[in-house]
C-alpha cells in the first residue's frame, strides 16, 4: 500500500520480528488473541485441546511483530511472543 505521506524516518525504523508460542491446553477458545492481533496472523486451529476448545494457530508466523497484544489480552495466559533471532 502506498501512502501520499510518510514519516521522514520511515526507512530507518526497524520492525522487530517475533515468534508466537501457544500453550494449547491452557486455551479456552475465546478468540481474543485472534481478534486483536494487528497483523491478523492467528486463526483457530482445527484440532481440539484437552478442554475441548480450538486453540489458535499461527497462519502466517513470519508476520509477527512481537507486539505482545496476544499475551496481554489472553485471560488464560495461553499465548506469548518472544523476539526472533536476527538472520545474519
Amino acid at each position: 500500500m502506498t501512502y501520499w505521506r510518510v514519516p521522514f524516518d520511515a526507512n530507518d525504523i526497524e520492525i522487530s520480528k517475533g515468534i508466537v508460542y501457544i500453550l494449547d491446553d491452557r486455551c479456552k477458545g475465546c478468540g481474543y488473541c485472534i481478534e486483536y492481533c494487528p497483523k491478523h496472523m492467528l486463526q483457530f486451529s482445527k484440532k481440539f485441546n484437552k478442554k475441548g476448545y480450538h486453540p489458535p494457530v499461527a497462519k502466517n508466523p513470519d508476520d509477527c511483530v512481537n507486539c505482545h497484544y496476544c499475551e496481554i489480552i489472553c485471560p488464560e495466559f495461553a499465548i506469548y511472543s518472544a523476539e526472533a533471532e536476527e538472520d545474519k
